[in-house]
């Protein structure tokens, strides 16, 4: 087991329904779920629930040095890692909630991409609700959110719930393939345009 694993694994045991994974994302989901991140430009980059950072990871290599990368982690043991394996990073130890006033405390005045790791199937509506509307107040008006969501917990009222609240708050939200090589195997949302 990779101490990437064996820390993730602790934390889940100590807050599941807020780690949501028994283990990191895997390469390939990371790449999915980067894919809008723009090729040219100084893209503002919002990265929600990194973990222990396979996300964070492929969006650094895809800006290679451009733009501004926030990722906000509510986990004092994981944001406290990223911070220190990846100093170019603007690592936030904050609720997701926040992020209208974690941007504009930067300066910074919307988000043209947000990548989300969080475990939307475990949050309640409310929660849900809350956060969605976080993301969608901090997307530009041609802003991109990608998340994803395990094949289990497609059953689930609460990610029946999310997948209808994206088709609410999105113009256009487009399911991506499914990633066989994660544990356990997801596929990625990819929505666009926040509506008014």
């Amino acid at each position: 087991m990779s101490n990437d694993t064996a820390l993730f694994l602790g934390q889940f045991l100590r807050s599941p329904a807020s780690i949501g994974a028994l283990a990191p994302s895997s390469r390939r989901l990371a790449e999915a779920v980067s894919a809008p991140i723009p090729e040219r430009g100084e893209p503002v980059v919002v990265e929600l629930g990194p973990g222990t950072g396979p996300f964070t990871a492929e969006i650094q290599r895809r800006l290679c040095g451009r733009g501004h990368h926030m990722a906000v982690e509510l986990n004092d043991s994981l944001a406290g890692l990223l911070a220190q394996r990846y100093p170019l990073v603007d690592v936030v130890r904050d609720d997701a909630a926040r992020l209208p006033e974690l941007l504009a405390e930067r300066r910074l005045n919307r988000a043209d991409v947000v990548v989300s790791g969080l475990p939307w199937a475990a949050f309640p509506e409310s929660l849900q609700q809350q956060l969605l509307g976080a993301v969608c107040t901090a997307l530009g008006s041609g802003g991109a959110f990608t998340t994803f969501s395990y094949i289990h917990a497609i059953p689930l009222s609460a990610a029946r719930r999310f997948r209808s609240l994206l088709d609410e708050r999105f113009e256009e939200v487009v399911p991506g393939r499914t990633v066989w090589r994660n544990a356990p195997p997801a596929f990625v949302f990819h929505a666009r345009r926040p509506r008014p």
